[in-house]
């Protein structure tokens, strides 16, 4: 008999509540697979949005793709992992579980002095805001952007990476709690939402910031677009506050031949050394001491619901995990 575990299914497309926890055979490795026993998983937006339906994925499935562990058995043609290496991935599959798999290129080890719940809240947002610094708009020294979200997972890396360039960095945040977290990252200025496009203008000289990182959507993308100069960009790398609706080439005309792009991370893991490069600047900076990863909220494996509810709020800051 299969050797079983502990996992969460999304029995149907719908709220936290079609989150069930249930018991599975732990899934085996395959060819260039790892499989890991999972310490800590992180709970992010594409979860929720492939449990309502906005991405279309089959049901029952078990969410997750980002995790971090002790690898458990090597899958054949594995060069490099051994049983026992810790590692952490933002691509594996179904890890809401005790056991999860993920393809060995696809995984990072994780160095001494970083433990294995911070490598977990570190994977996925800390890939996005790099990519986002150094890919969708190389932030160098004198930069003026926006990070919407400042105290989120990704805003708080965002705030970080984008300050150790040497941009002058503004951000928008819905609380008292999260300007003090977002200000201790290192913002410049820190707004409420209401206005924002018109406040950073003046804030910044009466100019408009060359670009603005908005993981909001639905709420933010018009002032966001009002924030820019001409020749500015807009990178819509999320969307919170629901999804934008179809815009206008013509906008970005008018607003002074404004970029507009929607990143995905996929796209800026394109080869085995891109990927390194990432995960090597994201951990040694946490190992170093120089980047700060917040946990915001921990909940148990069987809670997966309440992980999810926290999130979909929008009142958690930093990382919400599912560990224990």
């Amino acid at each position: 008999m299969a050797e079983r575990m502990q996992a969460v299914q999304a029995v149907r497309a719908g709220g936290p509540e079609v989150l069930e926890a249930v018991e599975l055979d732990v899934p085996q490795p395959g060819e260039g697979e790892l499989l890991v026993e999972v310490a800590a998983t992180g709970v992010n937006f594409v979860d929720v949005y492939r449990r309502t339906g906005t991405y279309s994925v089959p049901f029952p499935n078990v969410p997750g793709t980002e995790f971090a562990g002790r690898v458990a058995a090597v899958g054949a043609g594995v060069d490099g992992f051994a049983e026992g290496d810790r590692v952490v991935t933002a691509e594996g599959r179904e890890a809401y579980a005790r056991f999860a798999v993920v393809p060995a290129v696809a995984a990072a080890h994780v160095p001494d002095g970083v433990r294995d719940e911070i490598a977990a809240a570190l994977a996925l947002q800390g890939l996005t805001a790099h990519y986002l610094v150094t890919s969708v708009y190389p932030v160098e020294a004198g930069t003026t952007l926006l990070v919407h979200a400042g105290a989120g997972g990704v805003g708080l890396l965002l705030l970080q990476l984008a300050k150790a360039r040497g941009a002058t960095v503004f951000t928008t945040v819905g609380s008292p709690e999260k300007r003090e977290l977002a200000e201790s990252a290192g913002a410049d200025a820190v707004l409420e939402y209401d206005g924002f496009a018109d406040r950073v203008r003046r804030l910044n000289g009466g100019l408009g910031l060359d670009v603005v990182f908005d993981g909001v959507g639905a709420t933010t993308w018009e002032g966001s677009l009002a924030a820019l100069r001409p020749r500015g960009l807009l990178a819509l790398f999320g969307a919170a506050a629901g999804p934008v609706p179809p815009i206008d080439p013509r906008r970005l005309m008018t607003g002074g031949s404004l970029v507009l792009t929607r990143p995905t991370m996929s796209d800026f893991l394109q080869t085995p050394e891109e990927r390194a490069w990432r995960y090597r600047d994201l951990l040694d900076a946490v190992a170093a001491g120089t980047l700060d990863v917040r946990i915001g909220a921990t909940f148990p494996l069987p809670d997966a619901a309440g992980a999810h509810r926290a999130l979909e709020g929008r009142g958690t800051t930093g990382k919400v995990l599912l560990a224990g």
